[in-house]
């Protein structure tokens, strides 16, 4: 006799032959204890079975593969990159192509808009856009919500633009209170280096702009450092600005690649006990310098949900005839200091950019508050 070859049952038939065998056999399970509890053991695997599915059988009704563009404003910038992973994710989740990525990689506000007006142009089922500009997105954005495209804002908004939602941290109030931790440990009268990689732009000048208030208030002295759009450029940037400014007593970063700067200038000449130093988002560099104590902390505004959700909200917008509409929600204001880095160190994800490969962890055991 030939090799046995093992037989599995293809999970599509398997439910559609459990329903019906418990459609007949119910009656009868009522009668009979035994039955009854095989029923539940049934019910248990069948409940199993529903995740035993392929794409011809999608969560959502049938639905065009609706292809969604996010503009943005450093696409090459390694803080996005888990913004891209949430992206792609949610967008496997729903059975669409992956969204284009696209706009500027030194926040040359001319060049987002003309990805911006492309993607209008070729009929795009919905935008993602970066607003790093009060006024430049204005006309592009009407023009968009004309032709029936939606529009969601992430990672940086503009008050008066007329963009649907966004979805990203409140910059603002994540300033201030960054700043309420640094008044705390700098002297009245000391210097706090403002470190920004391009002042004015409407994704990080309001982290500065929530500080300022704070910082005056506590009797400080601040300066802006301007570290530049391409982080190859920062760390030289921020290094010869210590070096003219040796009396400061606070680094104050607004961004990753910046947070990346000051962490290095700190190590390199051992300021560490002299010259705080203070992180944004939650790079593996970053995290290092928090580790390392070189930053006293760094904020998670979770950059995966800036792609996931606007996805997601995109594609019900479409599904539901335009009655699911694009909601605003706030991605978070987390503090990661030496005693909480631990488990970002340990638990590579893509949902922090620290691996591409697909995970899934215990949760804690408990939850702090």
């Amino acid at each position: 006799m030939g090799r046995q070859e093992p037989f599995e049952v293809d999970p599509r038939r398997y439910e559609v032959s459990r329903r019906r065998f418990l459609r007949n056999f119910t009656a009868a399970a009522a009668a009979v204890p035994f039955l009854g509890g095989l029923t539940e053991i049934l019910t248990e695997r069948g409940a199993a079975a529903q995740s035993y599915r392929d794409e011809s059988h999608p969560l959502f009704a049938k639905h065009p593969a609706y292809k969604f563009t996010f503009v943005n404003h450093v696409t090459t910038n390694s803080f996005f990159t888990p913004t891209q992973y949430g992206a792609a994710d949610a967008a496997a989740i729903l059975g669409i192509p992956t969204p284009q990525w696209t706009g500027s990689v030194t926040s040359v506000v001319s060049q987002m808009v003309t990805a911006f007006n492309q993607a209008v142009a070729a009929n795009v089922a919905g935008i993602a856009t970066t607003l790093i500009d009060p006024v430049a997105f204005n006309s592009p954005v009407n023009n968009a919500l004309t032709k029936g495209i939606p529009v969601i804002a992430y990672n940086a908004d503009e008050p008066g633009n007329n963009r649907l939602a966004y979805i990203g941290q409140n910059n603002l109030t994540a300033g201030a209170a960054a700043a309420e931790r640094i008044v705390k440990v700098v002297p009245k009268g000391g210097l706090v280096g403002m470190v920004i990689a391009t002042p004015g732009s409407g994704n990080i000048q309001p982290r500065i702009d929530g500080a300022l208030p704070i910082f005056r208030k506590a009797g400080l002295q601040t300066a802006v450092v301007a570290g530049g759009a391409l982080q190859s450029g920062e760390n030289a940037a921020v290094d010869a600005w210590y070096t003219g400014h040796k009396n400061v007593k606070f680094l104050y970063s607004v961004d990753s690649g910046d947070s990346i700067a000051v962490a290095t200038v700190i190590q390199k000449y051992n300021l560490q006990g002299k010259v705080g130093g203070s992180g944004w988002d939650v790079g593996v560099p970053v995290l290092q310098g928090v580790q390392s104590g070189n930053l006293v902390f760094t904020i998670d505004q979770q950059a995966y949900l800036q792609g996931f959700i606007p996805t997601i909200q995109l594609f019900l917008y479409q599904i539901s005839a335009g009655l699911m509409k694009p909601a605003n929600t706030d991605t978070g204001l987390g503090f990661v200091t030496k005693t909480n880095v631990a488990p970002y160190m340990t638990h590579p994800t893509r949902y922090e950019g620290s691996t591409s490969a697909e995970t899934a962890y215990k949760p804690p055991s408990t939850i702090s508050f």
